[in-house]
């Protein structure tokens, strides 16, 4: 554990991308103790703040350079411009680098990402992962780190990627505090994440947008409103993009709810209370089970 612990103090580490995830990566690194972290954002505002709050060492509008000195690098860019990231900078990367990501969806992007880095013959390993925290304000002013504190991190299981790299990055982020680690294949994690986390989004943003703002809904809200729409505030530039991209298991998802809404909804049109009660206490079983 020492000589891990040794390892990942010395890593070279650049963060491409210093909003809301991509800072707290970076706070999150410097805390465990990583010497060296880098940051490239378009943004020259937020690489001051960024240095300011040291975050990260240095700052870069630029690509190369951080990359060409980094041994593991942190992409945390929007689904759409992780293609072109990568055609622009694929040669910069350092030998037998170590890349992730965060992106909320898998199977389209590594099929973007894999042919990119094949062709390339660079020797670099790219571990495809999701940490599954975030906050719904953007920008590097909303960073923290404390947001991965018991959270779950999902890492792609890839015959390409190396043993050692996937148990380095599995300890890195147990160290940012990331309490459960699971290894899904790109399709699982599509499937799971479009019940888990787009399914609930687009619940959130149904129930909210359903108002039909009769009455002055905040004045008679509980928490039961309050818990269930707070992912409504939504970043529309990100997931628009994370809906699209996963489509086909959301579209599935969303019609399995609707069937078993429909339960319900029959239940109250045929009067039958013994309906409604099989399914209320099936609901608290199964929510018992979560952490």
């Amino acid at each position: 554990m020492f000589t891990i612990l040794k390892k990942i103090e010395n890593l070279t580490v650049t963060i491409v991308g210093l909003g809301v995830i991509g800072a707290a990566f970076a706070q999150s690194f410097k805390e465990m103790g990583i010497k060296t972290v880098y940051g490239i954002d378009i943004d020259e505002e937020t690489i001051k703040k960024a240095e300011e709050k040291k975050m990260i060492n240095k700052g870069f509008l630029e690509t190369r350079e951080p990359l060409e000195k980094s041994d593991f690098v942190v992409i945390t860019l929007y689904p759409n411009l992780m293609k072109s990231f990568f055609v622009n900078n694929i040669n910069y990367f350092k030998e037998n680098a170590i890349i992730t990501d965060v992106v909320g969806i898998k199977e389209k992007i590594i099929k973007d990402i894999d042919p990119i880095i094949e062709k390339s013959g660079r020797n670099i390993d790219f571990i495809f992962g999701h940490p599954m925290a975030g906050r719904e304000k953007r920008g590097i002013d909303f960073a923290d780190s404390r947001v991965f504190k018991d959270a779950n991190y999902i890492i792609i299981k890839d015959e390409k990627n190396k043993k050692e790299n996937l148990e380095l990055l599995s300890e890195i982020v147990k160290l940012m505090g990331f309490k459960k680690v699971s290894f899904l294949t790109a399709k699982e994690h599509d499937e799971i994440i479009a019940f888990t986390s787009q399914l609930t989004h687009a619940i959130a943003v149904s129930l909210v947008n359903s108002d039909s703002e009769k009455y002055d809904t905040n004045r008679f809200i509980g928490d039961s409103y309050r818990d269930l729409t707070r992912i409504a505030k939504i970043n529309e530039d990100l997931w628009a993009e994370l809906f699209m991209g996963n489509k086909k298991n959301l579209l599935k998802m969303i019609q399995q709810f609707e069937r078993e809404l429909d339960v319900i909804k029959d239940a109250l049109n045929d009067n039958d209370l013994g309906t409604l009660k099989e399914k209320f206490i099936m609901s608290t079983r199964r929510r018992e089970k979560i952490d």
